[in-house]
């Protein structure tokens, strides 16, 4: 019954802002380490942050670095994903991503992560 489910997904202008959330169900998943991968089209799939359960370690790609912040409610099982000053190469399907063996990292790469969301699209334009 393991799920996460994204949501915030949309349309913006280049500058502006969007916030993604995931909910994950499951109890293991209130305990895992939560992430963002993003896939742009034709591209392969990449790291964009991730968060340990604790909030006390993430872990950003360069390319969002200062413009992203990620946090996690683990009251409500979820992990948000702030997007600030989007560029049109932002565009992508946005994945939630839970791995459950580690607590103490964030992995950036996508084969350490155990369960994923269907993605939710955001399209930056100029």
């Amino acid at each position: 019954q393991v799920q996460l489910v994204e949501s915030g997904g949309g349309s913006v202008q280049a500058g502006g802002s969007l916030r993604l959330s995931c909910v994950a169900s499951g109890g293991v998943l209130s305990t895992s380490v939560l992430g963002w991968f993003r896939q742009a089209p034709g591209k392969e799939r990449e790291f964009v942050a991730g968060i340990t359960w604790s909030g006390s370690i993430t872990n950003f790609a360069d390319s969002v670095k200062g413009r992203f912040t990620i946090s996690r409610d683990n009251m409500k099982s979820t992990v948000y994903l702030q997007m600030n000053s989007l560029k049109p190469e932002d565009t992508g399907v946005y994945y939630c991503a839970a791995e459950i063996h580690s607590r103490v990292r964030v992995s950036t790469r996508e084969d350490e992560y155990d369960y994923w969301g269907q993605g939710t699209q955001v399209t930056v334009s100029v």
